[in-house]
């Protein structure tokens, strides 16, 4: 694994408050990537499997982890947070928020926990021929982390073609933004839970987002999201 600590966060973060994304380079090995999609189909680790055509949230499937997570996961979790939650501190500063966020994931899991929030939400996504991702927010409860990674683990035009990754931004008083986003193998791309800031001439104002996955055209694509607030518990 690629240290996340050794990327270029200066250029990293300059993209997510510019444009309100920004990808990495490949930071898993293909041998890494195989290992995370093996885990599948190995009942242990998942603490529930989602239908997505069953809930209309699009065609596949997905599993969201059980505690105690894979090392390798476990890993990208606690390293991408500290350097996300500088960003998230100033989004939140910017739209007059004041709620800041702990610099470590376990002071920010303590918070999720004690309000109820206790289940992991790391996942992994599972796409076939002619799946797909509804735009959604991936929301579980009253404390919401405002950015998410997610990795492909899958080559894309080897296991797969289609399935980009879209981003969609809610514009005030304007049409929505799309793009469509082609990861490669082990790259992972940064991107915000619900909304982001954007400076105007009265100030910084906010972006709804949404995000999905388009038609996957051939083949099987898997990626791995990390999200870093908890879902309630049950």
């Amino acid at each position: 694994m690629t240290s996340v600590d050794r990327l270029d966060w200066d250029a990293l973060e300059a993209c997510l408050h510019q444009r309100g994304f920004a990808q990495t380079p490949p930071l898993l090995s293909p041998a890494e990537c195989r290992e995370i999609v093996q885990l599948y189909d190995e009942p242990g680790h998942w603490r529930s499997r989602v239908d997505m055509a069953r809930h209309r949230f699009g065609s596949g499937e997905y599993q969201y982890f059980c505690y105690p997570l894979p090392p390798l996961v476990d890993r990208l979790r606690h390293a991408f947070y500290p350097h996300l939650a500088t960003v998230a501190n100033a989004w939140h500063a910017q739209l007059g928020m004041p709620r800041q966020f702990p610099a470590d994931l376990e002071s920010f899991l303590e918070e999720c926990h004690a309000a109820g929030q206790t289940q992991p939400t790391p996942l992994v996504l599972r796409y076939g021929a002619g799946d797909y991702n509804c735009l959604h927010q991936d929301v579980y409860g009253e404390l919401t982390f405002p950015l998410q990674v997610v990795i492909l683990l899958s080559e894309r035009g080897r296991d797969f073609t289609g399935g980009e990754f879209l981003l969609v931004e809610n514009l005030p008083r304007a049409q929505s933004r799309g793009r469509a986003i082609a990861l490669d193998q082990g790259q992972a791309l940064i991107w915000p839970t619900r909304q982001r800031p954007a400076q105007g001439p009265r100030g910084h104002y906010r972006i709804a987002v949404r995000h999905g996955v388009s038609e996957i055209l051939s083949g099987h694509r898997h990626t791995l999201g990390l999200i870093f607030h908890e879902a309630p518990g049950r």
